[in-house]
């Protein structure tokens, strides 16, 4: 189950405004979602054949989620649920899928049964945490992200996470504290490195930001992305 839930953190990342950097061309993009309607497209075509199982509905949905596609994702969810109330990987889902919906309730109530069926699971009190904190429950979703720090010291998406609340509420210190957490943690993580140099430049720390961006730049980031910020480091 840890391998399953892996996956999911990249979309996590973005709900706390990890700020992506990526090389990919234009054509490169649209190639991938090329593949992605393909393998949907496959998807598809075996489920007609067999239109009760739910592991091809689960497949089938994934391509959904990846290509965006929210409702027809929730259909599948759904069916999924309605017949395995306790299928841990739909209730996921379709809790990530109704937050991109922006029903908040529903998504809390499927961490919620995901929780009651595995009270450990960290992705899923990640997910409720994150949930939280867009939809202005922030004491409750501050609560939240520091007793998962507190249970999982070794995890550098927990201290990312928490400083990107920090940084949405301008506790700049905690949040750059956080962030330098999460990359003794993880030190080739560029995501993290340019939220750090994000909360020094809200602090006129421009000098720190700047090694930031250049340790980017080591670790591969293109340096065109960067231009922006730099700029604003002179």
């Amino acid at each position: 189950m840890k391998a399953f839930f892996s996956c999911i953190v990249p979309f996590l990342a973005l709900c706390v405004n990890i700020q992506a950097q990526t090389t990919n061309t234009n054509e490169a993009v649209s190639l991938t979602r090329q593949q992605l309607r393909d393998s949907l497209a496959a998807a598809s075509q075996e489920l007609s054949f067999h239109p009760d199982s739910l592991d091809l509905r689960l497949r089938k949905a994934s391509w959904n989620v990846q290509l965006e596609q929210w409702q027809y994702a929730r259909d599948e969810y759904d069916y999924v649920l309605d017949r395995n109330p306790q299928n841990v990987a739909a209730l996921f889902y379709r809790a990530f899928v109704n937050e991109k919906q922006k029903r908040y309730g529903f998504a809390r109530l499927d961490y919620e049964r995901l929780l009651a069926l595995a009270p450990n699971n960290f992705e899923a009190k990640l997910g409720l945490a994150l949930l939280n904190n867009k939809d202005c429950r922030y004491t409750e979703a501050m609560n939240q992200i520091n007793l998962l720090v507190t249970q999982y010291p070794d995890s550098a998406v927990a201290y990312a996470a928490r400083g990107g609340m920090e940084m949405e509420r301008k506790m700049l210190a905690p949040a750059e504290f956080d962030y330098s957490k999460a990359i003794n943690l993880d030190p080739t993580n560029t995501d993290y490195r340019l939220n750090r140099a994000h909360v020094r430049l809200m602090m006129k720390r421009k000098n720190d930001a700047r090694e930031d961006l250049d340790e980017m730049v080591r670790l591969g980031v293109s340096r065109a992305t960067l231009v922006e910020w730099y700029k604003k480091c002179r």
